[in-house]
């Protein structure tokens, strides 16, 4: 069964659960817009969050042939692979006098609402960044993303375009627009968003402001939606990695970076979760019990899988700043 947050949330009774679901979603397109496989089942020993699938990495061909003459065998490959819904979240305590005399700004919600932002920024993360292996690059031991899904596959591209400068940008923001939509042309579907950083999504901006291509409207919840030809521009902004703020998707010291394309669909880039509409759980203090600190969690338990490699790409070492100017 395939669930969205918007759906996950009609089933629920409680109206604090509910509130939790509508701030995932707007701190979060990429969340809100992402279609969940629950079909994940602990099992009887209750702990694994194992999710299997098929992967179709290579579709099949049609060819023609002539009289007398045999056709060119050519079929779909498939790979079996597993991924792995993550246990994300985090608990904050906040004693009970803050709580009665937070005044106009509510010191609970205003919690609440700061870690489910670090959990969305987590998951953003993960969805790039995750490695399901206990070794290599990335955050280990979690599911893989798209930074791993798409190494070597027909969809990862090497830019060589070059808006460093605004005179760069201004003599080659054709050849940046150009070189994208080369790159959508790989996948087997136009994407549901383009996936970036700040720095690329300044430079995209702006070139598709001047072709012509620059489109923003408000969502449901207020937010900005940019986008690029029709397909939203999504920031997957920045993680605290325990000493730094950092992005996501990072520009190096070159001063490139890349871009991510996914389709969503649950035969496309999709999320999994366990069976149930619990994506998401929040547990809020009784401020009636016994107690002077009350604690407060939130959780959200997701992976993602890409089920056809044609519904992916990433466009690598786009130039958008010149080396000395990248902050170390």
């Amino acid at each position: 069964m395939a669930i969205t947050l918007a759906e996950a949330k009609v089933g629920m009774a409680n109206k604090v659960d509910q509130t939790v679901v509508d701030t995932f979603r707007r701190s979060s397109l990429l969340l809100d817009k992402l279609v969940f496989d629950n079909a994940i089942s602990p099992g009887t020993g209750g702990s694994t969050l194992a999710y299997g699938y098929i992967q179709l990495k290579t579709p099949s061909t049609a060819s023609v042939r002539t009289i007398n003459s045999e056709y060119t065998p050519g079929e779909a490959k498939r790979e079996e692979k597993t991924s792995k819904a993550i246990i994300m979240g985090g608990k904050f305590q906040i004693d009970r006098v803050l709580i009665g005399t937070s005044g106009a700004v509510d010191e609970l919600a205003f919690q609440a609402e700061e870690k489910i932002k670090a959990t969305s920024n987590e998951f953003h993360n993960l969805v790039i960044n995750g490695n399901a292996s206990n070794s290599g690059s990335g955050v280990t031991n979690t599911f893989d993303g798209l930074n791993k899904l798409l190494t070597d596959t027909e969809t990862e591209i090497t830019s060589t375009v070059d808006v460093s400068t605004s005179s760069k940008m201004d003599s080659g923001y054709n050849a940046l627009l150009d070189e994208v939509d080369a790159f959508l042309t790989t996948l087997g579907d136009t994407p549901s968003m383009l996936l970036m950083n700040t720095d690329l999504l300044t430079k995209m901006r702006s070139a598709a402001r001047r072709a012509g291509y620059f489109k923003k409207e408000r969502d449901e919840f207020g937010r900005v939606v940019e986008y690029y030809n029709e397909i939203p521009m999504v920031d997957v902004g920045k993680y605290y990695n325990g000493s730094n703020t950092v992005d996501v998707i990072p520009t190096g010291t070159n001063g490139k970076t890349d871009m991510y394309a996914i389709k969503i669909g649950l035969d496309a880039f999709h999320g999994i979760s366990p069976t149930g509409s619990k994506v998401i759980q929040s547990f809020m203090p009784d401020l009636n019990a016994p107690g002077a600190v009350k604690d407060g969690e939130v959780e959200l338990v997701a992976g993602v899988v890409l089920k056809n490699s044609t519904k992916a790409g990433v466009l690598r070492g786009i130039q958008v700043k010149a080396a000395q100017e990248v902050s170390l």
